[in-house]
């Protein structure tokens, strides 16, 4: 196990494309980072640096306090798990996770001794004699893992390794691998776009977006402290609602008002537990986003006093079983409201509770946050 240290470092193709732009990261021992993004935004060269597939162009790379920018990925004592598996077809399940300490010429009493290991860790011992080819994809994803196992890397690496899994396995394999980090306590860093998984995974999150981090902590911050509308929209499913409004202060609280549209009367939220003194200084009213999550815009069956009422015109709504979602037009914006399947809704009219406890103000021109509430 090993500490994980990338410092400014930077990413240029031969083709000038830059892609990575000064990324900074800390990961102490035994921390499990996730990298979360879109498509095209450098999680993955960025993990293929710290494995040593890519060059780095500036910057350095540390594992354990030593400097890997210039060791092959043989000698960095890293693992990786490809979103392919790539496992051996022609190899057994045994001869696939032995192939690493075959090569490394361990003894043979000491490779069946990690094989039987590994198998009971991850339950796959009636499999060994099998191919891949007569494996499920869970049962695939495992013997990867395995494989990886049976190095006791310092540092493990995963590289997308549940997108090939139907939603149903996904859910199992996330609970495998938090569990196998529990047991083991091996400084893993897991790169997805699936922000459940970010969610439920991590002990601390990377969202990046462009080849920069644009938020860097653990996961409760970054889903209830967006540092900007990019971090709110993309975290969270549904995302944050962003409804257009302006500020004012009246008799020392904050007041958002959010103007009429369409069949949405214009309306006011006073926003007490929003700091005054955390508003930028200004005479006129503040133009902002005003961020709430869909589970804190919900029914009077699932509010109590403190929320704040509004009453609000649903276009459509989702039953999803425990919950159903109300898509709303606040502002102009469509909007999701998280609601009991039980809410009430007639003429296309309910009364919404907002808790005003959980939202944030972000400025409308930069999208950078400008204020939290405070419970």
């Amino acid at each position: 196990m090993a500490s994980l240290v990338v410092r400014n470092i930077r990413k240029t193709f031969p083709n000038g494309v830059e892609v990575l732009k000064g990324i900074n990261l800390d990961i102490a021992d035994g921390e499990f980072l996730i990298l979360v993004g879109g498509s095209g935004c450098g999680k993955s060269t960025l993990l293929n640096m710290i494995a040593g597939l890519e060059t780095v162009t500036e910057g350095e790379i540390a594992i354990g306090g030593k400097r890997v920018n210039d060791l092959p990925p043989k000698d960095r004592d890293i693992a990786m798990v490809f979103q392919s598996y790539a496992l051996y077809p022609s190899m057994s399940v045994r001869e696939n996770i032995a192939f690493g300490l075959s090569l490394r010429k361990v003894p043979k009493a000491e490779q069946d001794a990690t094989i039987a290991r590994v198998a009971k860790l991850l339950q796959i011992e009636a499999l060994l004699d099998r191919r891949p080819a007569q494996l499920s994809g869970g049962q695939r994803q495992r013997v990867a893992m395995g494989r990886a196992l049976a190095r006791e890397p310092q540092i493990f690496l995963f590289d997308e390794p549940l997108s090939n899994l139907d939603a149903k396995l996904r859910v199992e394999m996330r609970s495998e691998i938090k569990l196998l980090h529990k047991r083991l306590g091996i400084t893993t860093v897991y790169v997805t776009h699936d922000q459940i998984e970010a969610m439920t995974l991590g002990d601390k999150i990377a969202v990046m977006k462009d080849g920069v981090v644009q938020q860097f902590g653990p996961p409760d911050d970054i889903y209830n402290r967006p540092v900007n509308t990019f971090v709110a929209g993309f975290m969270g499913s549904p995302p944050m609602n962003l409804i257009p409004a302006t500020v004012v202060v009246e008799a020392g609280v904050a007041v958002a008002r959010v103007e009429e549209h369409g069949k949405q009367a214009a309306f006011t939220l006073p926003l007490r537990h929003i700091a005054v003194s955390d508003l930028p200084p200004s005479a006129a009213p503040i133009e902002v986003l005003l961020g709430v999550r869909p589970e804190h815009m919900t029914d009077a069956l699932r509010a109590d006093t403190s929320h704040e009422r509004i009453t609000v015109h649903v276009d459509i709504t989702e039953l999803t079983g425990a919950d159903t979602l109300a898509f709303v037009t606040l502002g102009g914006e469509r909007c999701v409201c998280r609601l009991h399947p039980s809410a009430p809704i007639h003429d296309h009219l309910i009364e919404l509770a907002v808790d005003t406890r959980s939202v944030a103000l972000f400025d409308r021109a930069t999208g950078r946050a400008i204020a939290f509430s405070s419970r």
